[in-house]
């Protein structure tokens, strides 16, 4: 039977029919629903593992055990794995290994737009790009017989259009595999200096292999039709351009992206009277042509920044610009908010209020940066936020500890926040870090992580305590806020501030959309104490608007979590029974 699947669920799918055993992750839009949906599958143990690292060195180790492993993670994830990958890459495997970057051109949840080929070509590891739902399932059944065939790591290259998109996908049946019996190989798996270098040509042996095999495989395919123009590309690419062009030009297709061939490409070429390439974000194919000594035209007709669609591609290559009406009329902007009843607003109002500097990271809070609450300095990446702060305050002194603070949610402070705050306790910072405990990972849907109490199927699991974790890394001063009271959470923050010694608040509260979180009420405005004076709404809550000069709250969205009544120093806002 065919079904219709995201290619992120076909993903699984594939997972499921390649007989894949253990699945390791770290959640991260667009790669998220890969594990979610392979958890659902009884015969997969599937779990949410606290970063990246830790879940490529748990798939390469059921893999040195000789089952077929995956890890997935979104493009930023690959950097924090690339540790564990590139020695994958001299390793080999022993059961396949398959692993999931989804890359984010356009940066639709991203803090860049990196592309993963370069990390396939730098870790001599293999590389291969579906195009649709169908092609995730059989690329990935495909890429677990390549990983064995070449005793290599082969990373499936996603992008946000193909992760989050639906196609039909042709159902099939499991295909069970018995582990591979373990073979204690030091040689192989010891990757200490000795051993390594004479792995590395073994590496290069396999690279010239996969290049070689990707000249006539089902993966790397090509379409005559019109020679003027012959077009050579890969992934979600290929449907724009099919789309966009038709049967006006022929098509070469690379389902392999690393290694790539380089005779079909050159015999393509000799074909078609114009190349040219069209590839998403860096040229990458672009370069391997003409490295290859084949003319074409890309970059300079694409560029390198966001998405391509097939508007551009019938531009840029047929000349073709669609019609289109303008508006004239100004539409005001629709920024991104937290949610109305989010605990992280209150905090991050306190935090504007006392106009200290703050080290941001990477979650649902990073719109704490955003109007009016403006409440953020910096945004790097995973955990940046703590060590960012000590380094701030290293620079500037101890003026600078007395107003400055780092932000950090429960599951990002797991997965690389932690190192940094054993830093701060061991070098010696008057540094104040809050950890924003809402119970969840928030920013890609709601993922369990190892503060929760539940592992990835919501079963019960260990429970990290964040004031005990915080205590034993070295930290003495560790205070927890409830960040709807924010009189309280504004004079902890002073004192913690003040303190000549690192410290941690805990602003603790439950993420407002989590189904267990029950709310109070709508609140309402009493339209005749209500003089328009706007305090309301500097806070930034979706809720709350004006309407003829006085404060309207939309009860529809307003989950009585009481934070304007804060705000409103006449009593104008009051609950369901005032």
């Amino acid at each position: 039977m065919k079904k219709l699947m995201l290619g992120n669920e076909a993903f699984a799918r594939g997972l499921y029919e390649a007989g894949c055993k253990v699945v390791s992750s770290y959640p991260g839009t667009p790669s998220t629903e890969i594990t979610e949906a392979a958890a659902k599958y009884e015969e997969i143990y599937a779990e949410w593992a606290p970063n990246e690292k830790v879940a490529m060195e748990v798939a390469l180790g059921a893999s040195i055990a000789g089952v077929r492993s995956f890890c997935g993670m979104k493009h930023v994830g690959l950097n924090v794995a690339a540790d564990p990958l590139y020695t994958a890459g001299y390793t080999g495997v022993t059961g396949g290994m398959v692993i999931a970057v989804a890359d984010d051109p356009g940066m639709h949840s991203s803090q860049n737009e990196q592309d993963s080929r370069h990390h396939a070509a730098a870790s001599k590891t293999m590389m291969i790009e579906p195009s649709d739902s169908a092609e995730c399932k059989e690329y990935t059944k495909i890429a677990f017989e390549l990983s064995e065939k070449f005793d290599v790591p082969v990373i499936v290259r996603m992008s946000t259009r193909v992760a989050h998109s639906q196609s039909a996908v042709e159902l099939c049946d499991r295909e069970e595999r018995e582990a591979i019996p373990y073979e204690k190989n030091a040689a192989k798996y010891v990757m200490m200096p000795g051993n390594a270098i004479r792995r590395h040509p073994v590496v290069e042996d396999r690279m010239r292999a996969i290049a070689e095999y990707g000249e006539n495989c089902p993966l790397n395919t090509v379409e005559y039709n019109d020679t003027e123009i012959g077009v050579i590309t890969a992934g979600i690419c290929y449907q724009y351009a099919k789309e966009a062009l038709g049967d006006k030009v022929s098509y070469l297709k690379l389902g392999i992206v690393n290694p790539m061939p380089v005779n079909i490409i050159k015999d393509f070429a000799a074909k078609c009277k114009k190349i040219i390439v069209i590839e998403e974000l860096d040229d990458v194919i672009e370069t391997h042509c003409k490295k290859n000594g084949v003319a074409c035209q890309g970059k300079e007709l694409f560029g390198w920044l966001g998405e391509i669609n097939q508007v551009i591609i019938r531009d840029k290559v047929l000349g073709i610009k669609p019609e289109f009406d303008t508006f004239e009329d100004t539409v005001p902007v629709r920024p991104p908010v937290m949610c109305a009843g989010c605990p992280h607003r209150g905090l991050f109002y306190c935090l504007s209020k006392l106009k200290v500097t703050v080290s941001g990271d990477i979650g649902c809070y990073t719109l704490g940066a955003t109007a009016p609450l403006c409440a953020m300095d910096s945004t790097i990446c995973m955990g940046a936020s703590i060590s960012a702060l000590h380094g701030y305050n290293k620079a500037l002194g101890a003026d600078a500890e007395k107003k400055s603070v780092a932000v950090i949610g429960d599951s990002t402070f797991m997965h690389s926040g932690m190192t940094g705050l054993v830093n701060i306790a061991y070098n010696a910072t008057n540094s104040t870090v809050i950890i924003l405990d809402n119970s969840i990972t928030g920013m890609t849907g709601h993922q369990q992580n190892p503060t929760t109490g539940k592992n990835l199927k919501g079963d019960p699991a260990a429970a990290v305590n964040l004031e005990e974790l915080c205590h034993a890394i070295g930290i003495k001063s560790v205070r927890v806020v409830d960040p709807y009271h924010m009189a309280e959470t504004e004079a902890v923050i002073k004192e913690e501030l003040a303190k000549e010694e690192p410290s941690v608040i805990i602003s603790r509260r439950p993420c407002a959309l989590l189904k267990y979180v029950k709310h109070k009420p709508a609140l309402h405005c009493d339209q005749d104490k209500c003089v328009g004076c706007k305090q309301c709404l500097k806070i930034g809550c979706p809720a709350i608007s004006i309407h003829d000069g006085k404060m309207k709250i939309d009860h529809t969205q307003c989950v009585g979590c009481g934070i304007c009544t804060e705000m409103c120093k006449l009593g104008a806002i009051k609950g369901a029974e005032e």
